[in-house]
């Protein structure tokens, strides 16, 4: 069956939608309760979020992680604005599922959309409770009192302190999120650039990351897969490693192998020889890689309809039909750091610290995979170094659950391998996209037709059914993966973003999804949003182009939204854009924008690129970026977050695509996966456009779409050549330009 979702369903469901892959399970609520914003909704309880401590420090709860984007920083600001005092007294607690809110997943840009305004609302009735009963103990209104750094006095001069009105505050209550909260103009926390928490350790050295843990007794293990999807263990003789030097354990479960030793050199050295050792069986069983798009559309699809506006009736004398197609790779995360995970099991119990996105997911496919109840499993975040998506994390984390099985009492670090890394991981999904489009004779768009085919942009843990794990796929009792499943709009999956913001009146929008996956998929940054952005953006400048028309004042005609065009017009103005000017053969630039996720934040970049016609190479010289996130917490953080996304979307763009054969996937490190260099990341110059008052807009993902498109426009502009398959590698370059 075909679904339809109009425009009219769009907005309304952007402002309402808690998205079930971000947010988690909801809970049971009583009848008749009201919603409660963000993520508070699922998790109601005031003590779950703030707890007032009598030493002086405000301890604060969230279950969203910290990933390098800054997010647990910005939430101790919106905490301490709202409880009036100062950001040192506040201490974070994010991502453990013994301590924290279920937040589900830290995903989708959303930490702050979600997250965020879960514990604006969650301070202001925390201060509302401590004003409360300060006003009964000083006999004062407590409209009356004033706050500073948790001090309450009276006009009078008398006071009283959270801290010694911690032991009766009772925070034991459900939310009401009725409390008022600050006026922007009141804000004193909110809008600077406070220094990241995160950030001190990574730069000295310290522990800053999982793969930086070291317990009491802790032994090393690690894993070695089999060679390929489809593969069977033939033969194994584990004695000859259980000789080697510092060996513990050796662990064999169905196709999952596995060593543990006293230390990490001497897992690596057995792991290489228990690779060396296993032998396996290989089926081809992966599509060729030159016709993987094909491939792919020739699966059975399930076509999932949004929007079904028809055009003006307009003769074919009075309109200009144009059509193109677009496709993006299967592209890897790439973490330079590989997944890395650290268990323990205690009277059968197991304790899990990962850098997963999903604690609480997590913990259940664990559960899941040992045949344990939640109860029995803990899963505490601890930082990563390298995540921006479903990477490794999660697979990692199940590892050391086994590993840490065969040897009770003694925690056990799981390090993967480059090759494993690789091989293993969940990729973002090949995707391809068709537009058709028509134009009236005076270059207006009157016409838009969008279809992308694609698989799930999802297969965390945590689905309805099966374990999205690997090593539970591969045990001698193996269980099955989840389902795979759409992410509805408005945050959509791999139909993120693909319906256009401009203002078309025939517009529609379908969604081939693909559930069948020849090769292992999930999230990466942007899921869909990347490459339909790409799309659509490269396409607005070829309607444009035939409109005879420059491409900024083609976009702005088609937009009535007058953020949307302040952006636009803030990333122009940056790079003093020339409307009509000429590319030179070699250099050029383009502009891409989005409306990310059609909800959250604005961003346009411009692109000036340099192409190397005898080489086929493409230079990003420099790219310029304006960005819209409503009121903005920390500007230096928002700054970092659109540099992030330009710098690893140009990686992206012109360089990474995993390959494979038949048999198996063949990026296996940095020479078959080249990533961008040090040397070749342009400079980026970014606008921020504070909006106070407007709610704070998920903006980790959202620079990632436009700058795709801002390249591959910029390279058609220097050279007159429009490559519409990603990435732009040279051979590719050099072909479109013969």
């Amino acid at each position: 069956m075909t679904a339809l979702l109009t425009r009219r369903d769009f907005a309304k469901a952007a402002g309402a939608l808690v998205v079930a892959f971000s947010i988690g399970p909801r809970l049971a609520l009583a009848q008749g309760a009201a919603r409660l914003p963000g993520s508070l909704d699922n998790n109601r309880r005031l003590d779950a979020w703030i707890r007032i401590d009598p030493e002086g420090t405000v301890t604060v709860f969230t279950g969203k992680v910290e990933l390098g984007q800054g997010a647990v920083t910005a939430l101790a600001q919106i905490a301490a604005e709202e409880l009036d005092v100062t950001f040192s007294r506040i201490r974070m607690v994010s991502g453990d599922t013994a301590r924290t809110p279920n937040e589900g997943f830290t995903s989708g840009s959303q930490s702050m959309e979600f997250g965020g305004t879960a514990l604006k609302y969650a301070a202001a009735e925390a201060r509302s409770i401590l004003l409360d009963l300060a006003a009964r103990k000083l006999n004062s209104a407590s409209e009356s009192l004033t706050v500073s750094d948790g001090t309450i006095r009276t006009a009078g001069g008398a006071a009283v302190t959270y801290w010694s009105l911690s032991p009766e505050a009772a925070l034991q209550r459900e939310v009401t999120a009725k409390a008022p909260t600050k006026s922007p103009g009141r804000y004193e926390i909110i809008g600077r650039s406070i220094p990241r928490l995160d950030i001190p350790a990574k730069l000295t050295g310290g522990a800053a990351y999982v793969q930086d843990m070291r317990l009491p007794g802790m032994l090393f293990g690690r894993v070695v897969r089999p060679p390929a999807y489809d593969s069977e263990l033939a033969e194994i003789d584990l004695e000859p490693i259980n000789r080697m030097p510092g060996m513990v354990a050796t662990v064999r479960d169905g196709r999952f192998l596995g060593i543990v030793a006293e230390r990490e050199e001497q897992a690596i050295a057995a792991r290489d020889a228990l690779s060396k050792r296993a032998k396996w069986t290989v089926k081809p069983s992966l599509p060729a890689q030159g016709q993987v798009h094909d491939y792919l559309k020739s699966l059975p699809s399930r076509p999932i309809m949004a929007n079904s506006d028809t055009g003006p009736a307009l003769s074919e004398s009075e309109r200009r039909r144009l059509s193109a197609s677009y496709t993006r790779p299967y592209q890897a995360h790439a973490s330079i750091g590989p997944s890395c995970a650290v268990a323990q099991w205690r009277d059968g119990k197991v304790t899990v610290w990962s850098h997963t996105q999903g604690v609480f997911p997590l913990r259940g496919d664990i559960a899941k995979a040992l045949k344990l109840g939640d109860d029995q499993v803990t899963v505490t975040h601890v930082q990563g170094s390298g995540c921006y998506g479903h990477n490794g994390a999660d697979d990692v984390a199940l590892d050391a659950a086994l590993l840490s099985r065969a040897v009770q009492g003694r925690p056990v670090k799981v390090q993967r391998m480059r090759d494993d890394e690789f091989t293993w991981e969940p990729y973002g999904p090949a995707m391809s996209m068709q537009i058709d489009a028509a134009l009236d004779s005076g270059g207006r768009i009157v016409d838009w037709g969008y279809q992308v085919w694609t698989n799930s942009h999802s297969t965390r843990p945590g689905g309805k059914d099966g374990v999205n794990l690997i090593a539970a796929w591969h045990l001698a009792e193996p269980m099955k993966p989840a389902s795979p499943e759409v992410i509805p709009l408005p945050a959509g999956g791999g139909d993120r973003n693909a319906i256009a913001i401009y203002e078309v009146p025939g517009k529609r929008m379908t969604q081939h999804f693909i559930p069948e996956m020849p090769i292992r998929v999930s999230a990466l940054r942007t899921l869909g949003a990347y490459a339909n952005v790409f799309a659509i953006e490269s396409f607005m400048d070829e309607l444009a182009a035939a409109a005879s028309t420059d491409p900024l004042e083609f976009r702005l005609r088609h937009l009535s939204d007058p953020r949307a065009k302040a952006v636009i017009e803030a990333a122009a103005n940056s790079v003093n854009w020339q409307a009509g000017a000429t590319g030179t053969g070699a250099r050029g630039r383009g502009i891409g924008f989005a409306h990310y996720k059609n909800h959250a934040t604005y961003v346009a970049v411009v692109a000036e690129v340099e192409v190397d016609r005898g080489t086929g190479a493409v230079r990003v010289l420099k790219a310029s970026c304006a960005a819209d996130a409503g009121q903005i917490v920390n500007p230096d953080g928002l700054k970092n977050q659109m540099e992030g996304g330009i710098v690893q979307s140009t990686s992206w763009t012109l360089k990474e695509q995993v390959t494979f054969d038949r048999e198996r996937i063949l990026s296996r490190d940095w020479q078959s996966y080249p990533i961008l260099t040090f040397a070749e990341v342009p400079e980026v110059e970014v606008v921020l456009i504070d909006r106070p008052g407007e709610p704070w807009l998920g903006a980790g993902e959202a620079a990632s779409g436009p700058t795709a498109a801002a390249i591959a426009n910029a390279v058609a502009h220097a050279t007159g050549a429009r490559i519409r398959d990603l990435p732009l590698s040279p051979d590719r370059v050099k072909a479109a330009l013969s």
